[in-house]
């Protein structure tokens, strides 16, 4: 019998991580895993280089969740997780003598601004500014450093994944509980929780806010169509770069919490302003900032080289999630 070839996925327990590994297993790979447990871990810097030597295909979706409170500690943690994998795993396929063909590194497409004047794809897309933003650039200047010559990279530029994970969960928590109505940005009192961070911090120290008025953005992806579209780049030798992973029909928050409640038999939804939204997101230990942000992306680079998304509806998502 021939032998598999070998897929080597770093932070593979996560929510989207463990689906690539399902998947790739599927598609006949022999499937190994980097992660802060198992036989493979971050701190054997020699057994991650014999790992990777050889394979011929890399995934890291390595990286603490942002769904938590932006402390200090936490933020730390959240970039360090993120540029720290990303370096061990380049300095392995520089050392590699067979290094893979293809490296696909997490991103996320809160890298680009706060937008409702107008998409942002690859070609024409403009970053932001801010903690997200910083920790987004700071891990793809990581992951494109240097020169490697025989390993195509793809920063996956990954709107808000809806299915099992934490941030439909939260989603469906706020609906069920009654603030099934628009999420509306307003004044609250300034904090430094979202203040730049890395080697070169952006924006203000101060954290500020935009009149939505509940029409801010939501770009989002069902797991089905991520994992999908991740299996597209790595069977695809020709594209390389950051491509946006997301669904080409964006909704606004309104039209998203009014699917959400419609989907979960709430007939009412309270708007939720600033001002409750702070101490409700406090208690539930994550940022309104997840809500609150205008993503408005679109997949150029997967549209124009012909993917097919399997879920592009908001409503057809939501009932399958709900359902199951």
């Amino acid at each position: 019998m021939p032998e598999k070839p070998r897929a080597v996925v770093a932070g593979a327990s996560g929510f989207v991580g463990t689906a690539v590994v399902d998947a790739f297993t599927a598609d006949g790979y022999e499937v190994r895993t980097i992660g802060r447990t198992g036989a493979v871990t971050w701190a054997d810097p020699a057994a991650i280089a014999a790992l990777i030597d050889g394979s011929a295909v890399l995934v890291n979706m390595a990286g603490k969740s942002v769904d938590c409170r932006y402390t200090d500690r936490n933020r730390q943690e959240i970039l360090r997780s993120r540029v720290d994998t990303t370096r061990a795993l380049r300095q392995a396929v520089v050392a590699a003598a067979e290094p893979p063909a293809v490296w696909l590194n997490a991103s996320t497409a809160t890298i680009y601004r706060h937008a409702m004047d107008r998409p942002q794809t690859e070609a024409d897309g403009e970053l932001g500014e801010g903690f997200s933003v910083d920790v987004a650039r700071t891990w793809e200047r990581e992951f494109f450093a240097g020169d490697l010559p025989r390993t195509r990279r793809v920063a996956l530029r990954m709107a808000i994944v809806l299915g099992d994970g934490p941030a439909t969960g939260m989603l469906l928590t706020l609906a069920r509980l009654g603030l099934g109505g628009p999420q509306i940005d307003g004044w609250w009192f300034p904090h430094r929780r979202y203040r730049g961070i890395g080697p070169a911090p952006s924006g203000t120290a101060r954290s500020s806010w935009h009149r939505t008025r509940g029409r801010q953005k939501f770009s989002w992806v069902h797991l089905q169509d991520a994992v999908d579209a991740i299996r597209f780049l790595r069977d695809r030798d020709d594209i390389d770069g950051p491509v946006n992973i997301a669904s080409p029909r964006p909704t606004d928050n309104r039209t998203l919490m009014r699917t959400l409640r419609e989907t979960v038999g709430r007939r009412i939804g309270l708007p939720a302003f600033r001002w409750m939204l702070e101490p409700a997101m406090w208690v539930l230990r994550t940022e309104p900032e997840l809500v609150l942000k205008s993503r408005w992306v679109l997949p150029g680079t997967l549209t124009e080289a012909g993917f097919t998304f399997r879920h592009p509806e908001l409503a057809d998502v939501a009932r399958n999630i709900v359902g199951r």
